[in-house]
């Protein structure tokens, strides 16, 4: 029986990685649940491989759930082993899980090797830093997307504004004059019920 042994590194700052040791034999779904194991991560979440090259660009998906791509079927995890895409050291393969948040892992196939006698794989050779939290990346829902709250401009001049500009003339004047109760009303003229 022949293993693979992965270096799985995680797109952060620091530099964080997990050495992990996998049967040729065994599903993308297996390696799914052992990158989530090694670093802490609860499952619960889409999550999706894409075999790729040394400039580490996304090619084909293998993702978490079956589905349907239109005019064909995208393979899924359960059903695809990892001897059926990767066949020699040195390949890439990124992973990706939680789309909101968009943990990032690099893949690279560093050594194809006989098993170890009673040994149980999967399981993590090398553990380098401290893994993050789930939790503690910011979803990436909007980014990129900037939002400026808008700013209600109140214009002196419009404040009174009734449409009749004789009307919003005396509206002013008396305004000027002290009105308290924003223009309606004699609170500054003189106004004497005699003379109505």
């Amino acid at each position: 029986m022949n293993i693979f042994k992965f270096r799985v590194v995680i797109d952060t700052d620091e530099d964080i990685f997990r050495d992990i040791e996998i049967k040729t034999e065994s599903t993308f779904e297996e390696l799914h649940q052992s990158i989530l194991t090694a670093f802490d991560f609860s499952e619960g979440e889409m999550a999706s491989f894409y075999l790729s090259n040394d400039t580490w660009e996304r090619g084909e998906e293998i993702t978490l759930m079956e589905m349907n791509d239109g005019a064909s079927k995208v393979a899924s995890m359960s059903d695809v082993k990892l001897a059926d895409k990767l066949t020699s050291p040195e390949e890439k393969v990124i992973y990706v899980f939680d789309f909101l948040r968009m943990w990032c892992f690099y893949l690279e196939l560093v050594e194809i090797k006989k098993a170890a006698p009673s040994t149980l794989y999967p399981k993590v050779t090398l553990v380098y830093g401290e893994a993050p939290d789930q939790t503690s990346k910011e979803s990436d829902l909007f980014a990129g997307l900037e939002f400026e709250p808008e700013e209600e401009v109140y214009e002196e001049e419009d404040r009174y504004s009734t449409g009749d500009p004789e009307l919003d003339a005396y509206l002013d004047e008396d305004d000027a004059y002290g009105s308290d109760d924003h223009g309606w009303g004699g609170g500054g003229g003189d106004y004497d019920s005699d003379d109505y």
